[in-house]
């Protein structure tokens, strides 16, 4: 699925989901209040909303046509080894898919140093009026579900809360999306008007996004993040989104066309996290590794990490 991951002003990164074609911010104060839901200005969606939900449908069931959107996580026709996971790591967690200029997130890729969270990561989901009950109860248990399989690969504390969140995640419309402002301002008190305005003005080309923000003085660990998603959505490429934003947010920032089998690829091949996925996270969360590395110092580690999870014997 294609998704984007930004860094948000001072400390602050982005990746985004979109057809094929990061820095770090200040650590915003506490959240002190659930941040209201989105504003919508009618019952009834948009004809323009209206014609982005049947373009994703098409869209994904063209996609699963022609073998893409795969959810098997990778297989005999996937095979990779320690010296591939030690390349695509390189490419995923120290490389940004865009950079800042002029306020703006301009798509270019650039070497980075390693980013991931330190404090426990708090999901909150704040879904539009056009998300009805039966999808907010479905997706909210997926999510959860996923949360797991994110702490139990990684290591790191992840999970579902109803408030007081640092991972917030907008589900909401296009006619929603326009009015998110004040939803996202108080989600992250921090962020600029610039971040919040290119949120809400994210093109119909960005299938879904995340924006991580770091802390001042620690540069590099994520303290919370920004992820928008699509409700014109079908099933299977929300889901896609979810998969890709919530992971990407934690530290794997880039996406590389030589990824496979992963999500963190452009291609669409795959819609959900894979096993290669999974092994990306376990060396981003590495104690080894520590945050602000730059590609030169974490290559040996890297190399080192990748051989013990293909060697034979107990990780």
């Amino acid at each position: 699925m294609i998704g984007r991951l930004f860094l948000a002003a001072g400390v602050l990164g982005l990746a985004a989901c979109q057809p094929s074609t990061t820095p770090p911010v200040t650590a915003p104060p506490a959240v002190v209040a659930p941040p209201p839901g989105p504003e919508v200005t009618s019952a009834l969606p948009s004809e323009e909303s209206q014609k982005l939900a049947l373009f994703y449908r098409r869209l994904e069931q063209r996609l699963l046509a022609e073998g893409l959107l795969r959810q098997d996580g990778g297989g005999v026709d996937t095979i990779y080894d320690a010296d591939t996971l030690t390349r695509n790591f390189e490419r995923i967690a120290l490389f940004s898919e865009y950079v800042q200029v002029g306020g703006r997130y301009v798509a270019q890729q650039s070497r980075a140093q390693l980013r991931r969270w330190r404090a426990p990561v708090r999901v909150e989901l704040h879904f539009g009026d056009s998300v009805d009950a039966a999808t907010r109860e479905s997706d909210t248990a997926r999510i959860e579900a996923y949360l797991d399989r994110l702490r139990d690969v990684s290591g790191h504390s992840i999970r579902l809360v109803e408030d007081g969140g640092n991972y917030h995640v907008f589900v909401a419309s296009l006619d929603e999306q326009r009015d998110l402002g004040p939803a996202i301002s108080a989600a992250e008190p921090a962020l600029s008007r610039n971040t919040i305005r290119e949120i809400t003005q994210l093109s119909r080309s960005t299938y879904c996004a995340v924006y991580a923000s770091a802390d001042a003085n620690r540069p590099f660990t994520y303290v919370s993040a920004i992820a928008f998603i699509r409700s014109e959505h079908p099933d299977l490429m929300r889901l896609s989104c979810y998969h890709e934003e919530l992971a990407q947010g934690l530290g794997l920032a880039n996406d590389s066309p030589t990824a496979r089998p992963s999500i963190f690829n452009d291609d669409e091949e795959f819609a959900l996290l894979t096993s290669h996925d999974e092994l990306l996270l376990k060396m981003l969360y590495d104690r080894r590794l520590r945050p602000g590395m730059t590609a030169d110092q974490a290559r040996p580690i890297v190399r080192e990490i990748a051989a013990e999870l293909f060697s034979p014997g107990p990780v």
